[in-house]
């Protein structure tokens, strides 16, 4: 559903009780899209993969699970990591999206934790880059069996804040990882800064982006 104004009217938005929130991070916090798909359209051809078709479906997936979809299993290992030295090159073009600094700078007491497919490594560069603060819970593709749509890197980050996930938000912004945050017992919302609304239509709430969110000790404001 899309959010609405809330009891307090349009001025006052949509009130969001939680009592924690679980950002992704890339596409949601982080816009790495210009670095992705360099590496992707450099990694694609050496591994006789349409980079097209890889990308298509990559956003919001471990890399290594992605790459499952087209090689055998004995040569994920290796590919992953020759797809991950491309992106680890460097960080031009990675960039904050709107409202992402401000909205975690003003959680004013409301913790939160980042869920995230990238790897550890990958994290710490782009957060970096974009100058985005790491919290004490931080869930990378390391830390889970099995990443998103499995709900795992959700229910540990709750865990560790300790939260129960049905009491949380999770903010994302790509199919896989709304699924994840639903399977997990949360309450979903989704921007739209890499899919249309249509594809992010098992979100309790799709939002245009962060800015549509403040934040207050005992939950979120959906302007």
């Amino acid at each position: 559903m899309t959010a609405g104004p809330g009891p307090g009217g349009p001025a006052g938005g949509t009130r969001l009780p939680c009592a924690a929130v679980l950002f992704d991070v890339d596409g949601t916090l982080i816009d790495s899209t210009p670095l992705v798909e360099h590496a992707a359209r450099l990694w694609a051809p050496e591994y006789g993969i349409d980079p097209d078709e890889f990308l298509a479906g990559a956003h919001g997936r471990r890399t290594s699970d992605r790459i499952a979809d087209f090689l055998p299993p004995d040569r994920v290992a290796e590919a992953t990591a020759r797809l991950d030295a491309l992106e680890a090159a460097g960080t031009d073009g990675i960039t904050a999206l709107p409202g992402a600094r401000e909205l975690l700078a003003g959680m004013n007491g409301l913790p939160w934790a980042l869920v995230t497919s990238m790897d550890r490594a990958q994290l710490a560069a782009r957060a970096a880059a974009a100058r985005i603060p790491l919290p004490d819970v931080v869930i990378t593709a390391e830390d889970v069996r099995h990443g998103k749509p499995d709900p795992s890197g959700y229910l540990r980050a709750a865990a560790r804040l300790g939260a129960d996930p049905s009491a949380c938000a999770v903010v994302e912004d790509a199919p896989a990882g709304v699924a994840a945050g639903r399977a997990a017992g949360a309450t979903v919302l989704a921007v739209t800064t890499s899919h249309p609304p249509a594809a992010l239509g098992e979100a309790h709430h799709v939002i245009e982006g962060l800015t549509a969110l403040t934040a207050a000790p005992d939950g979120l404001t959906l302007a």
